[in-house]
This record gives structure tokens, C-alpha cells and sequence, in this order.
């Protein structure tokens, strides 16, 4: 669901206030500098966040939704069938659904917990750091200390995340421009057609008002529905039997299916920009809410694309669906094309966010003269340790597998986890026997877990990549 990202961009960063400023530490939350969160003594009751969001283009539920929908449709998808190839047809339906209903509840709880923190500190909006920070103030003692530097901690998950994500991008494009370059030319080493591609990525990404580039997005995502159609009519054009896939894979692929599956279904980012910008808040929630609505539409896509994928192309299948589609024909070509622009474009936006948070977060009161100018330098320096990263080791499998495990465990599961402890921590609001706080100790535990077993099995897969 990494294409939601650029939703978030959309939603959160386009002609709004930044929610990173470091000298208004509540402009995620939505309020001018004056208006600090007050003391936690006052009423907590008669204060409902919803009404209070003076958002100037709200979307209604339908508008949510489809915004929803249309972020899941990206690189993501495109690497479910690398992803059941990991765990196998049944393991793979099955352990899909469950992350699916994991992630899911994951953001159910953030989306409340967050509630619970604006009306407790009487704030209409919260960023995720913000909400990390305030969160861990009221929690345990034992975790207090540690809010100060929350924010960093969520900022810096973020930055990975987002620049793991220009990484993918950036072998994405090459690839599928390399497979049809192939057909006409001499044929190039993939890292070739990167380092073509690296002053126009540089360029692009120096695009610092991103509604110039609103046009190019509605382009993008008419082609990526256009493109997954045609990839469909391949799939299911003369599948194998069954009994030639694997019905279960290995323990240790499963941690890959596991990574790349977090890395397409999960976007936290996305989710809280959505929620932030409702007209109705309150229908964002609920057993048929446009959450889980949305989600459930999601995984099921997933599950089609990636069961029929791997029965389609069996244990020859790439990173991305797109590889596997023949590069002689004129139809898979333009496939391929058509998804390298769209993603081409789609890089710009991921980009944003990590210059955003880095330069408007750390930077900009650090630096006192020729802001543009250094800015710009920020903005080349990650563009060109992202294509450094990629040139290096362009395996697009495992970079999705690798940042998803990464960033996408702690980001979706386990933040979430210790935020709702420490909110509800305060008025010690955990249920019967604990069970909130066991609940909520397990989700850490297995965030923790994904997080340390995925990253290793990826980064020692990638070690030995030749």
C-alpha cells in the first residue's frame, strides 16, 4: 500500500502546514502557536476534536474511501505474487487475512488512541510523533523519559521508510524500462538505465510546490487502473494446475512474504492524513466503517492478484508481476511503460516527505542563510543515497521485503501497541486482568519480532546477493 504514500502527500502536505515544524510544535495538530494544549485538569467531556477541524476541502465517506482504494493500487500489489511464492497458496490466503485483520485493528487502535489524546489535551489534530510524544508523557514511569525523543524516533521510521520506498521506485522503473529498452537496443545493465535515470530523478524531486505535479498524480493513478486490468487479462489467460505450486513454503521465506506483504498493506501514514481530513470523522471507524470497508476491498485484491500470480508464473516469479510479462509483445510493453511513468512520477511525492521532516524538522531554524540553496542540497543528497542504495544492490524483492519488515513493524503494530498503554494508562483504564495491557504487550512482541527476524533474513539475503 506504499502508493498510498503519495495520498498522504496529497492530504497532508499540499498547500497545508507542515507537521514537522520544530517552532510550533503543535502545527500537526492543526492550531495556531497560541493555541497550546491546555491543562489535563480541565473537563475533558465537553470537548469533541471532530468538530473543532476547520479543514478548508473536507472529503465525505465516499471521497475517503475511494482515496483509500486508489493509494493501495501501486508497487505494492505488483509483489503480492513474489510474495506467496515466499509463503505458498494457502499460507499465503490465510496469513494475508490475518495481517490484513492485524493491520487493520493496528489503525483502529492508533485512530482511537489519538482521539483519546486530542480530546485529553483539547486539540482538534495530532501527528503521529506528537501523539508518540504526548502519549508516552502520561504513560508508565518507566517509559517517560523517553518522550522527548519520540518524535525522532517515529520521524526517523518515517524517513527509512519513505526513502526504502524511492529505492524501490528507482529499480522499478529501470527494470521495466530495461525490459522493453532491450527489445529495440543493445542490450544495458540495469544499472545503467539507473544512472539515465538519475538527473531526471534529481530534477524532479527539486520540484518544491507539489501541486505542479497534482496533474502528472491524476495521470499516474488512471494509468496504474489501466495497467493492472491488462496485467489481469495476462494472468488469467491459460493458468497451470494447482498441483504445480506449492501449497506451503519454508519458515524462512515466510519472514520475506511477511515484510513485503506489511510493505503493501500497510500505510499508517495515509491512514491518519485520511481520518485528519473528514468531513465526518466519526464514520471512519466503526464494523462498517470506511476503514474497514476500504481494508476489506484491499486485502481482497491482494489475495486475487497475488494467488493467481504465483498459480500464473509459479517459482519464476520477479519482485513485480511486470517482469514476469512477455517483453516481445507490444501489450506487455506498454504495461511495462505505462507503470515506469506512473511510478517515475509517483517518486517526487515519495521524496517529499523525508526532505519535509528533515529539513523543516532539523534544518531550517539551523540554518540562518541561503536556505534555498542548502535545501536544494538536502533534497540531492537523498535523492542520491537512494540511488546509491539501489544501484547497489537492485533486487526490487528484497528492498520491499527489507522496508516493510523494517519500518512498516514498528510504524503499524508496535508504536500503535504502546501508544494505546499509555494512554489509557492514566486513568489505568486496561480492562479486565489486564487484558488491554497483555493484548497490547503481545502486539509489541510480535511488531518486535517481524521487525528483528524480517530485517535479518532480508538484509542477510541481500549480503549475499550476487
Amino acid at each position: 500500500m506504499e502508493n498510498a504514500k503519495e495520498e498522504t502527500i496529497n492530504m497532508q502536505l499540499i498547500g497545508s502546514e507542515s507537521p514537522y515544524k520544530v517552532n510550533n510544535e503543535i502545527a500537526g495538530s492543526g492550531l495556531n502557536a497560541s493555541e497550546v494544549p491546555i491543562s489535563q485538569t480541565t473537563n475533558v467531556e465537553d470537548y469533541d476534536p471532530h468538530k473543532h477541524r476547520n479543514r478548508p476541502n473536507p472529503t465525505s465517506n465516499a471521497e475517503t474511501l475511494i482515496h483509500l482504494l486508489k493509494g493501495s493500487l501501486g508497487t505494492g500489489i505488483l509483489a503480492m505474487p513474489n510474495a506467496f511464492r515466499n509463503s505458498g497458496l494457502v499460507t499465503g490466503v490465510i496469513a494475508t487475512v490475518i495481517i490484513g485483520v492485524l493491520c487493520t485493528y493496528c489503525l483502529h487502535v492508533l485512530v482511537k488512541a489519538q482521539y483519546k489524546l486530542c480530546k485529553r489535551l483539547r486539540v482538534p489534530i495530532l501527528s503521529y510523533p506528537l501523539s508518540m510524544k504526548y502519549a508516552l508523557e502520561e504513560g508508565p514511569g518507566c517509559v517517560r523519559w523517553f518522550a522527548p525523543y519520540a518524535p525522532g524516533l517515529v520521524d526517523g521510521f518515517m524517513i527509512v521508510y519513505q526513502l526504502g520506498i524511492c529505492c524501490v521506485y528507482i529499480v522499478f522503473v529501470a527494470s521495466n524500462i530495461k525490459q522493453v529498452a532491450d527489445q529495440y537496443w543493445e542490450p544495458l545493465d540495469v544499472k545503467i538505465h539507473m544512472l539515465i535515470l538519475l538527473v531526471p530523478l534529481i530534477l524532479i524531486n527539486y520540484i518544491r510546490n507539489l501541486k505542479l505535479l497534482a496533474p502528472f498524480s491524476t495521470l499516474a493513478n488512471v494509468i496504474t487502473f489501466v495497467g493492472l486490468t491488462m496485467i489481469l487479462v495476462y494472468m488469467f489467460k491459460d493458468l497451470p494446475s494447482l498441483k504445480e505450486r506449492e501449497m506451503f513454503g519454508t519458515l524462512r521465506n515466510f519472514s520475506l512474504y511477511f515484510g513485503t506483504t506489511l510493505f503493501a498493506l500497510e500505510a499508517v501514514g495515509v491512514i491518519i492524513a485520511l481520518e485528519n481530513n473528514m468531513k465526518t470523522p466519526q464514520y471512519f471507524g466503526g464494523y462498517c466503517g470506511v476503514l474497514n470497508i476500504g481494508m476489506t476491498v484491499i486485502v481482497a485484491l491482494y489475495i486475487v492478484m497475488g494467488f493467481f500470480g504465483y498459480i500464473k508464473y509459479g517459482s519464476n516469479v520477479e519482485g513485480s508481476v511486470t517482469f514476469n510479462l512477455p517483453s516481445e509483445e507490444i501489450m506487455a510493453q506498454s504495461i511495462k511503460i505505462m507503470f515506469a511513468i506512473a511510478i517515475f512520477i509517483t517518486h517526487a511525492l515519495q521524496g517529499y516527505v523525508p526532505v519535509d521532516i528533515i529539513w523543516n524538522t532539523y534544518l531550517d531554524q539551523k540554518i540562518q542563510k541561503r536556505k534555498i540553496f542548502w535545501e536544494y542540497v538536502c533534497r540531492t543528497i537523498l535523492t542520491l543515497s537512494t540511488f546509491t542504495l539501489a544501484i547497489t544492490v537492485p533486487r526490487l524483492g528484497l528492498f520491499i521485503s527489507l522496508f516493510g519488515a523494517l519500518c512498516l513493524s514498528a510504524l503499524g503494530i508496535a508504536f500503535p501497541a504502546i501508544i494505546e498503554i499509555c494512554v489509557l494508562w492514566p486513568d489505568r483504564d486496561l480492562g479486565p486482568c489486564m487484558i488491554m495491557l497483555v493484548k497490547n504487550l503481545l502486539l509489541i512482541v510480535f511488531g518486535l519480532l517481524g521487525l528483528v527476524i524480517g530485517t535479518y533474513v532480508s538484509m542477510v539475503d541481500i549480503i549475499n546477493f550476487k
